[in-house]
C-alpha cells in the first residue's frame, strides 16, 4: 500500500495538499492521524513541543492565560494551517495553550522531522513562513477587534473565521466555551447569539450553533474578518 493511500487525509490539510510531489512523498513516513475530541488541550502554556500539528477537520484554538486563570482566544488553526509554529520560529516550548475549538481529525509530525524539513528550505519552508504571517496577522487583528468592537461583532467575526476552517455549517460549541474564546462574560455571548438568531443568521440548539445565513453574517461583522480573511487569501491562496 502506498503512503499517500495509508495517510489520504493529508490531502485535506491545505499546507501539505500545496507541497510539490517530492516534498509531499517525503513527509508522508513522518505523518500519523490523531484524534481529538472537543476542548482538548493539545499544548500546554510553557510545556516543550514535541509534535506539530495539521488539522485536517479539526480546529486548534490559541488561548493566552492570565495569571487568573482568564482566557482569551489570540488565534484560530484549522485545515488551512499547522499548530506548534514555534517550533519552526526557533523556540522549543508554547507560548499559550491549544485547545480543541472543534472536535476532529490532525495529522501530527515529531519536532525533529518538522525541523528537519524546514532547514532544507523549499516550499514547505516558504509555506511554513507564509502562514506564520497570515496567522500574525489573525492575532494581531483579534487584538484590535477584542478592543475596539462589540461582542456582536466580535461573535460574527469568531463565526466566520470558525465557518471558513470547517467543511459544515455547524459548530458544537456551548456559550461558556465561546465566551472562554472571546475573553467576554457568558451573558454578553447569550445576548449577542440572541439577536444573531432573531435575526436568522444563525440558529442555536443544545450546543451547535448552526449557520442559516453567511451573507448575513459579513454584512454585520467589522472589517477584522475580511482583513484577515485577505490576508490568508494572498499569502495562502
Amino acid at each position: 500500500m502506498s503512503q499517500s493511500q495509508r495517510f489520504p487525509q493529508s490531502n485535506a490539510n491545505q499546507l501539505l495538499a500545496a507541497l510539490p510531489a517530492e516534498e509531499y512523498e517525503r513527509l508522508l513516513p513522518h505523518l500519523e492521524p490523531v484524534s481529538f475530541s472537543l476542548g482538548e488541550v493539545v499544548y500546554e502554556s510553557g510545556g516543550h513541543i514535541n509534535h506539530v500539528y495539521f488539522p485536517t477537520n479539526s480546529i486548534i484554538s490559541l488561548l493566552y492565560i492570565m495569571e487568573n486563570g482568564a482566557t482569551a482566544e489570540i488565534g484560530v488553526a484549522g485545515y488551512e494551517g499547522v499548530v506548534g509554529i514555534a517550533l519552526f520560529m526557533g523556540g522549543a516550548t508554547m507560548p499559550n495553550r491549544a485547545v480543541v475549538q472543534s472536535a476532529g481529525s490532525a495529522l501530527k509530525m515529531k519536532a525533529k522531522a518538522l525541523q528537519d524539513e524546514f532547514v532544507r528550505g523549499g516550499a514547505f519552508q516558504l509555506l511554513l513562513l507564509r502562514y506564520t504571517q497570515a496567522l500574525m496577522t489573525q492575532i494581531s487583528q483579534t487584538a484590535v477587534c477584542n478592543r475596539l468592537h462589540s461582542v456582536d461583532q466580535q461573535l460574527c467575526r469568531w463565526l466566520l473565521l470558525s465557518h471558513d476552517r470547517l467543511r459544515s455549517d455547524t459548530l458544537v460549541m456551548t456559550h461558556d466555551l465561546i465566551a472562554n474564546m472571546l475573553g467576554v462574560r457568558r451573558e454578553g455571548v447569550t445576548m449577542a447569539a440572541q439577536r444573531l438568531q432573531e435575526q436568522k443568521l444563525i440558529s442555536y440548539v443544545r450546543g451547535a450553533i448552526t449557520i442559516l445565513d453567511r451573507q448575513g453574517l459579513e454584512a454585520a461583522v467589522c472589517e477584522c474578518y475580511q482583513v484577515v480573511k485577505s490576508e490568508y487569501d494572498r499569502l495562502l491562496g
